[in-house]
């Protein structure tokens, strides 16, 4: 109360976006984000002063590629951004290029992508930024704006996206947090490394309120030597090949209460590669004596390199589907596009599961499933409990065909003539639709023959068993967590109502 009488509410709110440990108290560390705004001199963390560079070693050039967010594709778009404010999209419309086209970085400092002495199969993920949020901690506060110093193996992803812009949170506010890595190709002297990474942005500062910019995922790959000393080649970039691809989310009052208005929308571009291999920063005859980098007619030296030979690879989407199941659990069963999943489910006679909801099911940027969907009181999530627990797993891999959809994806498949028989498939489905997600359950012609909405399953399970009328969704004595009981009763009622089809 005493803070709130010296600073004012907005005051109040900065000072609190600044406390990360919330002890009325601003360390030396918390307040530099603030003195390096005024001063406009960074200072240099703790890792770079102990990063000096070795005169032999290496020297890798990214650059960077981005197109800014389509803003007609923002669903509040549709209406003229009616009821917000300019100052609230100021930092999304002024984001139009990156904050470095290009960096020139230590080879050693991707040393971070190397797998531990005990991940060195194929396709066996490691953690290089471990999650530290679960269903029982909750999410982070929103009330922040700028990032914490990054520590370890965070600090060449925060260099590489702060090349985007200068505020990444490298540990995103919502699970599944983190990097995550494995091994795509293995040679005698070099590993291809695969990795996913979930960060965001804030791209509002003070006096405007929070604005947090989430892509869905980064994923890419680096191509470097084991004792990560030479760099062969290196790709980071948000998949762009979904209509939708960001979630984006902003305060609109001094307080971590205040409303939050949430939307999507569609970036086209925003990757880094390098622009060749790592070179020598120094270069030495065979005396040991230092020689120029260029030749006498003033150009640079031509480096040769030595073609690499692998000996054991897998194939991108193979190392990207074990990433996706080590942030996603519930991805032990596979999802499958919306069309390709009903020719299966015809062709091995099952039944379709199908997730129908405004956002992604399996990129980060799915915030809507994240907060619209919490479980009362435990900040649980549909994908991180009832989709990865081992009933549903099992009886989903023994008995359906499963997909997920956006909504705008579906909308736009109903409008297209072209194949009737699809645009029937999204029509059955959007008219059983209620936001923000509709779980259904069909036959392979399309036909809907259970299907409940995200919101009506978390009131009924967040009910005591006696309250329930319906006996549709009565629980099961058998698991202790109501969401599990009451989602396996929904799949085998769907099963039930289906015999007669399944049967002929």
């Amino acid at each position: 109360e005493l803070a709130l009488k010296s600073l004012g509410s907005e005051g109040l709110f900065l000072f609190s976006s600044l406390d990360a440990n919330n002890d009325l108290y601003l360390s030396p560390e918390e307040f530099k984000p603030i003195a390096e705004k005024l001063t406009g001199v960074t200072s240099i963390s703790e890792f770079e002063e102990e990063e000096t560079p070795d005169p032999s070693g290496e020297t890798l050039s990214i650059v960077a590629k981005f197109q800014p967010l389509v803003m007609e594709t923002m669903t509040k778009s549709k209406d003229g951004f009616l009821g917000i404010s300019h100052v609230a999209l100021s930092g999304l419309r002024n984001w139009t290029a990156p904050a470095a086209l290009t960096s020139v970085m230590l080879a050693r400092q991707f040393k971070a992508f190397l797998p531990p002495k005990n991940k060195l199969d194929l396709g066996d993920p490691w953690w290089i930024i471990p999650s530290e949020l679960n269903i029982f901690t909750g999410y982070l506060s929103n009330n922040r704006f700028y990032p914490p110093p990054p520590k370890g193996k965070e600090i060449i992803i925060h260099r590489l996206l702060s090349m985007f812009h200068p505020r990444p949170f490298v540990k995103t506010r919502f699970a599944p947090q983190g990097s995550v890595a494995c091994i795509q190709a293995i040679s005698t002297f070099y590993y291809t490394i695969a990795f996913r990474i979930h960060a965001e942005f804030q791209l509002n500062e003070p006096p405007d309120f929070p604005f947090w910019f989430s892509p869905g995922q980064f994923t890419g790959h680096i191509i470097l030597s084991k004792d990560s000393s030479h760099v062969r080649e290196f790709k980071l970039f948000v998949p762009n090949k979904r209509s939708l691809n960001v979630d984006m989310e902003w305060l609109y009052g001094a307080s971590e209460n205040s409303n939050m208005e949430v939307d999507i929308g569609y970036l086209p571009q925003m990757e880094l590669e390098s622009t060749g291999p790592s070179v020598p920063s120094v270069i030495y005859d065979e005396n040991g004596n230092v020689i120029d980098s260029r030749d006498p007619s003033g150009e640079p030296i031509q480096f040769v390199f030595e073609e690499i030979t692998w000996q054991q690879e897998i194939p991108w989407e193979e190392a990207a589907q074990k990433l996706e199941v080590a942030m996603y659990p519930f991805k032990k069963v596979s999802y499958l596009p919306f069309t390709q999943a009903f020719e299966r489910a015809k062709a091995e006679k099952k039944l379709v599961h199908s997730i129908l909801l405004w956002g992604a099911l399996d990129d980060h940027h799915c915030k809507l499933l994240s907060v619209s969907l919490c479980m009362p009181g435990s900040g649980r999530t549909l994908r991180e409990t009832v989709l990865e627990s081992s009933p549903i797993l099992a009886l989903l891999n023994e008995s359906f065909i499963s997909s997920w959809s956006l909504v705008k994806e579906l909308e736009e498949l109903q409008t297209n003539r072209e194949n009737e028989f699809y645009s029937k498939l999204a029509d059955l489905h959007l008219e059983k639709y209620n936001f923000p997600v509709e779980m259904i359950i069909c036959l392979p012609n399309g036909t809907v023959i259970h299907h409940i909405n995200a919101n009506y399953f978390l009131d009924i399970t967040s009910m005591k068993p006696e309250d329930v009328e319906s006996s549709i969704f009565s629980f099961s004595t058998n698991f202790d967590d109501p969401s599990t009981a009451t989602y396996l009763q929904f799949l085998k009622e769907g099963l039930q109502r289906a015999k007669s089809y399944l049967q002929t």
